[in-house]
């Protein structure tokens, strides 16, 4: 499984954020890890320099074999709550994805 990390020019991304958020990514999704290709997690600020409640947003693309891509977004006042919330969302979709996928 591949994990790429894309910021926008608002956000730092530097190798420790990185190393981090794949790492947490690569825990919360080990179970699919035989299923996924590629993982694609965007950060960005919505509003820039000015300030705003729930302006961080990311967004977790997952690329399966055989599947259309699955993508969800979060949004929070931090990039580390809008990636939780991301991750919880994608490894809820996927579970459902799959076990779907079993029942036929």
């Amino acid at each position: 499984m591949k994990i790429q990390i894309n910021t926008d020019k608002n956000i730092e991304g530097h190798e420790r954020l990185g190393a981090y958020f794949s790492g947490e990514l690569e825990k919360t999704l080990a179970r699919f890890e035989d299923k996924i290709t590629r993982v694609e997690i965007h950060f960005g600020d919505e509003n820039g320099e000015k300030f705003s409640l729930h302006d961080k947003k990311c967004v977790i693309e997952v690329r399966t074999a055989k599947l259309q891509p699955i993508t969800v977004t979060e949004h929070a006042e931090s990039i580390e709550k809008a990636f939780q919330g991301a991750s919880a969302k994608i490894k809820k979709s996927l579970t459902t994805t799959f076990e779907k996928m079993k029942a036929y």
